[in-house]
């Protein structure tokens, strides 16, 4: 009786840890605006992913900054034949679809 108690239980603990999804990651959007520019910077779990800047009153074209990923850096440089920097890329979009 004891042997057929023990696989129950362990199989019981087992299939209820497993039933559970993760958490869903913590997205923050956050924009920073004044006469000039405004600034939209996307979050996920607390790392920086986007930066987008968008000029207001010139013509200068709009532009995003590639947040390097410490996770991801190498000795060599950041994988994407972009330069290393310690803040990002900026990055011009030519074409948009």
């Amino acid at each position: 009786m004891l042997r057929l108690a023990v696989p129950l239980l362990i199989a019981a603990f087992a299939g209820s840890a497993l039933a559970e999804p993760p958490p869903e990651p913590k997205v923050e959007k956050t924009v920073a605006e004044d006469d000039q520019v405004r600034i939209e910077e996307l979050k996920v779990r607390g790392e920086t992913k986007k930066v987008t800047v968008k000029n207001k009153n010139s013509k200068a074209p709009d532009y995003e900054i590639v947040v390097n990923d410490a996770g991801r850096e190498s000795a060599g440089g950041t994988g994407t034949g972009l330069p290393k920097s310690g803040s990002g890329t900026r990055v011009w979009r030519v074409l948009n679809f």
